[in-house]
């Protein structure tokens, strides 16, 4: 499997270490207020060909690739708790254009086919995603970890995914959720009854700042002027100057008010064809005294540079998508609160593989509720 690496944050198909805790760096003297859980951290795992995830919340899910380099996959999810049940979801790039567009997507598992409709999520279905649920999806799991060959063909188009793997990653959902032999285990089933199953663990809390009147800012967010003395930061020129070929990028700086005494800045440092990488700054009124912020994902160091970001004052939510590919099928995207005093992660997916999967199927790491 492929490992990602964009704008300095490791996007890993397979990741057997537990990851430290999540915090953001906050102006000097801030409490970060750190979001945790009870013991529960989110981590990647690789079986062979399948790659498997579990998030802060003990949802899983587990995906297969294509063997022939197709864009097509497979993906079997299932939340935590007792009452759980599976649903599985695929997709198979319709590259044979108008003629494939009403065709029916057909799973084959060692012969036997299960044809699979749409997702009835409009955004889904008009991908192609096809979804199945309830005893269908109990089926194909039953046959998955046994398979010996997987295709899935939609109308004149087919591709082949690995089984390899598929035992293991199912069985792994099993032992992380411990619904080991109960009558929900996804591979290892038994006659425990399901309500042997944990139930799932709570989020982490995290409470927006209170919205901050944007009144007096220029109309756009965006070509705000800098102040001579901020401009003039060592790591504010050092940063710019990676944009001199492109005088609109270098121009695009944002600000925006965080609350009456506080500003949120944002300089372009760096562009590629399809990511923007920018580098933020929380200062005082009109941009004095600024400070430069990093922010903690599920892995690695805290990043000072985002990609494709922006900041919603409606929200108070600082978010980057970090794209692998111009399609925008696999990277990295993490949303960030304010609280008033720092911006904590309140939301990450992880996408290290680019197989056509939509955003909103991509393997959840990180998710907190709102106060």
């Amino acid at each position: 499997m492929r490992t990602i690496i964009i704008a300095g944050t490791a996007l890993l198909a397979a990741c057997g270490a537990e990851p430290e805790a999540v915090s953001a760096r906050a102006p000097d003297g801030a409490d970060p207020r750190v979001p945790t859980t009870a013991g529960v951290q989110p981590v990647q795992r690789a079986f062979r060909d399948w790659m498997a995830s579990c998030d802060n919340g003990a949802d899983c899910v587990v995906f297969a690739g294509p063997t022939d380099g197709a864009t097509a996959w497979l993906r079997v999810s299932m939340p935590a708790g007792p009452m759980a049940t599976p649903v599985v979801h695929a997709g198979l790039w319709d590259g044979g254009g108008a003629q494939n567009a009403a065709a029916p997507l057909r799973l084959q598992i060692d012969g036997r086919e299960e044809v699979i409709g749409p997702d009835p999520d409009p955004d889904l279905g008009q991908q192609g995603v096809g979804r199945a649920s309830g005893p269908q999806a109990d089926v194909i799991i039953r046959a998955l970890g046994d398979a010996r060959r997987l295709v899935l063909v939609k109308g004149s188009e087919s591709a082949a995914l690995s089984p390899n793997g598929a035992a293991a990653a199912l069985l792994w959902i099993d032992e992380r959720q411990g619904r080991l032999d109960t009558v929900t285990a996804l591979r290892r089933r038994g006659d425990r009854p399901a309500s042997d199953a944990p139930g799932a663990p709570a989020l982490p809390v995290v409470a927006p700042a209170p919205a901050a009147d944007q009144a007096g800012l220029p109309a756009a967010d965006r070509n705000a002027a800098l102040p001579a003395a901020f401009a003039a930061l060592p790591a504010v020129r050092e940063c710019r100057s990676n944009l001199d070929w492109n005088p609109d990028l270098f121009k695009a700086v944002t600000r925006q008010r965080l609350d009456a005494r506080t500003e949120l800045w944002g300089v372009p440092c760096d562009a590629g064809a399809y990511n923007l990488m920018t580098r933020y700054w929380i200062t005082g009124p009109d941009g004095a005294d600024p400070r430069a912020i990093a922010l903690q994902g599920t892995q690695g160091e805290p990043q000072d540079v985002l990609t494709n970001a922006e900041y919603d004052p409606a929200t108070r939510i600082l978010r980057q998508f970090a794209k692998g590919r111009g399609i925008g099928d696999c990277g990295v995207f993490q949303a960030w609160t304010w609280t008033g005093r720092a911006f904590v992660l309140s939301q990450e997916r992880v996408m290290g593989e680019c197989w056509g999967v939509p955003f909103e199927l991509w393997p959840t790491q990180w998710r907190t509720r709102e106060r």
